[in-house]
């Protein structure tokens, strides 16, 4: 090819770049999908277990809480928090019985059992899965007796006959003795024991039977009976639980109580299978809204449209706001409104932040990196920068059912203790402990300094001067307001502390702060410092690793140290038990969630009371007394709720935080023409440096194969 034709060749494919300005050059999303309803997301770590036995992490939920349904769920707007049948024809009966099994009355308060009647709805069925295929005779059609014979199976792709069955009573019954399973390692087994008739039982039963069988064999636990569940019908069951545990009905929205089938768990445990990875951890077997089509955690997750959901709608009201938000555009439309999410595999915020405001993910959360780009802090408040609103994003901001908290080890000499000494030397720190310049400082403001463990939204929560923690603040002009460093000064002298100096030994005092690497910044770790110096105590720090300091905690080898709490359900019991000392981490081995290891008997007393109250002003009232003992004896020295901030492109609909429940993504709705408009806009591709590159190029070498050209000419023709 000559000169001339490669120079007009690129001439050529420059004018034809130049004329693609709507394309988008770098969108990493197939164009094949640029017309369907996909929703794209991403994830930065593989999710360990997606049986629903055995998962417990938010991450994980993310991806199994689609797939799998328990018989309850949160209504998705209304706030606060509301349970709704999800599998069930109506809410779970309960009735309350006596020892001799008399029934007793609704309001009775110490029942010897509770049963809870679970009626399904008929006609749901299962996503597509090969554990459902029969032949003819009703046999499974995959009937792998030898490991020889599964060889050919490579991946669960290669079950090429599939089909569907419906939800039935048994299935529930089934997971409910997986729950019990010990090869499980179920998290909830422990608590489930306590409350659900026979589980015990029949976990020592399992254990025994499986003493005879090599690890991957599959043991059928429908021929096993447990106490404690009884079949009714097809599409009825009950659950007895021991004495009255009211919160029960919050775990039956986990995806612990979601069903599982026989079926599922006898294909998965062929001959061969488990060894492939082939298993119910890692492909998922339900009838949610979606079913997992990919999982390739080193790439990408991706979930599609369950064929064969049954009928359910969005819903047509929520809380105040709601409406004028746009949240109900699609009150009581079919859902899912999304044929597929996919969730790509990202290890650093700043790629995901990039592909965001390119357009390629529909929403995102906020780095630090990213903070002061995407919102703006003024004296106002906290809003969008011009740059998010000139885009149309919007934001979703949220107090999270959660709480973070540095706690003293009440077992500790020093610190711990119940001597009005020691109560004084911790109320001095916690006045010192200024939260609120932690959170601006180190979380951008997102977050809330906590005046009790009850988290916003909750039931037993207080706001304005009604919920205020005396001992720490004063209320003025309208706001709490830390109490003065001199007021801290005296309750630490009052403490034998004078100056932070022991009044008989005259020794500065001086305490420990355990952490692990993660949390230990060096701008944090002399922040936290310059807290105990305002009262001149020396803070030391032991920095170890994770597992060294869930040891430390375990032992009570600690003394001030920095913990968190997330909310497993919405009810004031799963925040107030950190301190119940039932759950004191020493005094459990480890098992409770009781970090402080704090103990007062009052306080245990109204706990147990409280734990099985209905929400009326008579529990409210108990749970005051409580927090009034918690704020007296202060075995925290502070604590904050977070803050969620979640960006949604404004082609993104429904998005509304929930804080307790993940299985969310079945609302959300996507404007496929919009995105694409927007992306096309926001990529359009730079060419004129190209265009220049080519020009100044011509220009410099045109004249010269020109002139070349003459010569040549001038001496073929001499």
């Amino acid at each position: 090819m000559s000169f001339r034709t490669n120079l007009c060749a690129l001439g050529a494919g420059l004018l034809v770049l130049t004329a693609c300005g709507e394309g988008t050059w770098n969108n990493p999303n197939p164009t094949a999908e640029s017309d369907q309803k996909v929703l794209y997301s991403s994830f930065a770590l593989r999710p360990k277990h997606l049986d629903p036995a055995r998962a417990y992490s938010s991450d994980e939920s993310t991806f199994i809480d689609q797939i799998y349904e328990p018989p309850l769920q949160y209504h998705y707007l209304k706030r606060p928090y509301e349970l709704e049948p999800l599998t069930l024809t109506e809410m779970p009966k309960v009735s309350y019985f006596d020892g001799d099994g008399n029934s007793l009355p609704a309001d009775v308060m110490e029942p010897a059992y509770s049963v809870y009647q679970l009626n399904l709805k008929k006609g749901i069925m299962y996503q597509p899965h090969a554990a459902f295929a029969k032949n003819a005779d009703g046999t499974p059609f995959y009937d792998i007796q030898s490991i020889e014979e599964s060889a050919k199976f490579k991946s669960l792709d290669d079950f090429t006959q599939t089909a569907t069955k419906e939800l039935v009573a048994q299935d529930y019954i089934y997971q409910i003795k997986r729950l019990a399973d010990p090869k499980r390692l179920a998290p909830l087994r422990g608590l489930l024991s306590e409350y659900i008739v026979g589980m015990s039982e029949f976990s020592q039963q399992v254990k025994d039977l499986r003493k005879d069988l090599q690890p991957n064999d599959w043991l059928d636990l429908d021929q096993l009976d447990m106490q404690g569940v009884n079949l009714i019908d097809d599409h009825t069951f009950t659950i007895k639980l021991k004495g009255k545990y009211p919160q029960f009905k919050y775990w039956l929205a986990f995806h612990f109580f979601a069903p599982v089938p026989v079926e599922a768990d006898r294909f998965y445990h062929q001959p061969g299978l488990p060894e492939k990875n082939i298993s119910l951890d890692w492909m998922p077997v339900g009838t949610g809204a979606y079913m997992m089509s990919k999982n390739n955690p080193n790439s990408q997750i991706i979930l599609s449209r369950n064929p064969n959901y049954h009928d359910e709608f969005y819903p047509d009201e929520g809380e105040a706001g709601d409406e004028e938000k746009g949240l109900l555009a699609d009150a009581g439309k079919r859902v899912p409104f999304v044929d597929q999410i996919v969730f790509r595999l990202e290890k650093e915020a700043i790629p995901i932040w990039t592909k965001f405001l390119q357009g390629y993910y529909d929403r995102s959360g906020i780095s630090s990196d990213s903070f002061d780009q995407a919102v703006n802090v003024s004296i106002e408040g906290i809003g969008l920068s011009d740059e998010m609103i000139a885009k149309g994003i919007t934001l979703n901001r949220a107090v999270e059912p959660s709480t973070y908290y540095t706690g003293f080890n009440m077992l500790d000499p020093v610190v711990g203790g119940y001597t009005e000494q020691a109560r004084k030397l911790r109320q001095a720190i916690a006045i010192v402990w200024n939260e609120e310049e932690y959170i601006t400082i180190f979380r951008n403001g997102r977050g809330e300094t906590s005046q009790s463990p009850v988290p916003p939204g909750f039931f037993g929560y207080k706001s304005g001067e009604a919920g205020i923690n005396p001992v720490v603040f004063d209320w003025v002009d309208g706001e709490a307001k830390r109490k003065s460093i001199e007021t801290a000064k005296q309750l630490l002298a009052e403490a034998g502390y004078p100056n932070g100096r022991s009044d008989k030994t005259g020794k500065p005092l001086s305490l420990n702060f355990d952490t692990t690497a993660g949390g230990s910044t060096k701008a944090r770790l002399n922040w936290m410092s310059k807290q105990f110096q305002k009262l001149g105590i020396q803070l030391n720090f032991r920095i170890t690793d994770f597992n060294r300091f869930k040891d430390k905690m375990k032992t009570g080898n600690s003394q001030v140290f920095g913990y968190g709490w997330l909310a497993d359900y919405p009810d004031p019991e799963n925040f107030l038990f950190l301190l119940h000392s039932e759950q004191g981490q020493v005094a459990s081995g480890g098992a409770g969630v009781n970090a402080s290891n704090y103990k007062n008997e009052k306080y245990d007393r109204l706990f147990e009371q409280m734990r099985t109250m209905e929400n009326t002003p008579e529990r409210q009232q108990v749970i005051d007394e409580m927090l009034n003992i918690l704020r007296h004896d202060t075995p925290w020295a502070s604590a904050f709720h977070s803050h969620s901030y979640v960006l949604n492109n404004q082609w993104v609909k429904n998005a509304k935080p929930h804080g307790i429940s993940k299985a969310t993504l079945k609302y959300l709705n996507v404007d496929v023409d919009l995105r694409k408009q927007k992306q096309s806009q926001w990529n359009q591709p730079i060419v004129w440096p190209l265009v220049m590159v080519f020009l100044i190029l011509a220009a410099l070498i045109i004249p010269g194969y020109l002139s070349f050209k003459r010569r040549q000419t001038r001496k073929i023709g001499g």
